[in-house]
């Protein structure tokens, strides 16, 4: 089960989804330049999709009854919104939203759609924020209660991730290697730990992208940076591998 009302900023679960907000191929940069990138101020930094100054609703019941529906569609809905989405916020006027959940077939009653709507429009501006409400179906960014076996499966950190910010670039990253995380998670967490020599829980940046290229996961310098951004706010060079393959995995 899902708790997607704690915050409206961190997603929770799903199928896989390839969220490509209007990313270009970028030719690959050196290391060095990924040092240089890293030290961008924040202010020309990506945004953040919504500021969640909206009220923040339980909607789970509504959101699993949804995403049963989304499941099959979700790219077709990604690409109607990006089309309705011209100035490339991740939000669409509310009514846009509500023509696409009725092109789709997505059966909400008049009060699920209030709910729903008023959730998801952060900034209380008629926007719907389409690509959180996507990636609340996608990602396990949010803590919750594990079961027995899913601690089994990956232990929850001794210390609690203090994330960076959630941008749509970073979604983006994430969403498009998910399918390959979700083929090879096992071997390659027991890749990771061999490579975690001192069991900190942490690798440094080099062997973590190794670790991924050695399963064919190639991330550009751009994507890199974006994960990096959010995993290591504190630009210590160390990522936990276990919340990283964690958001992909509750």
């Amino acid at each position: 089960s899902t708790s997607s009302s704690a915050s409206c900023s961190r997603p929770v679960t799903g199928t896989v989804l390839e969220l490509q907000v209007s990313a270009q191929p970028e030719r690959p940069k050196t290391s060095s330049s990924l040092g240089e990138q890293r030290k961008t101020p924040a202010s020309s930094r990506p945004q953040t999709t919504a500021t969640c100054s909206g009220p923040v609703l339980n909607c789970e019941l509504i959101e699993n009854k949804m995403r049963k529906k989304i499941k099959h569609s979700w790219r077709r809905i990604l690409k109607e919104c990006k089309e309705k989405d011209v100035h490339k916020k991740g939000e669409i006027p509310v009514s846009d939203f509500l023509d696409i959940a009725e092109k789709f077939e997505l059966d909400l009653s008049e009060d699920e759609v209030k709910q729903i709507t008023t959730k998801y429009d952060f900034k209380n501006n008629g926007k719907f924020a389409y690509c959180n409400f996507l990636q609340s179906c996608i990602l396990f960014l949010k803590p919750k209660e594990t079961t027995l076996l899913q601690r089994m499966i990956i232990q929850k950190p001794q210390i609690p991730l203090s994330p960076g910010p959630q941008t749509t670039a970073f979604f983006s990253a994430m969403l498009r290697i998910q399918p390959q995380i979700l083929h090879c998670w096992r071997p390659m967490r027991r890749t990771f730990k061999s490579y975690d020599e001192s069991r900190t829980g942490l690798l440094n940046i080099p062997d973590f992208r190794q670790v991924l290229r050695e399963y064919s996961i190639n991330l550009t310098e751009e994507e890199l940076f974006n994960i990096l951004e959010y995993y290591d706010k504190t630009l210590s060079s160390k990522i936990s591998y276990n919340d990283f393959l964690r958001a992909f995995l509750q």
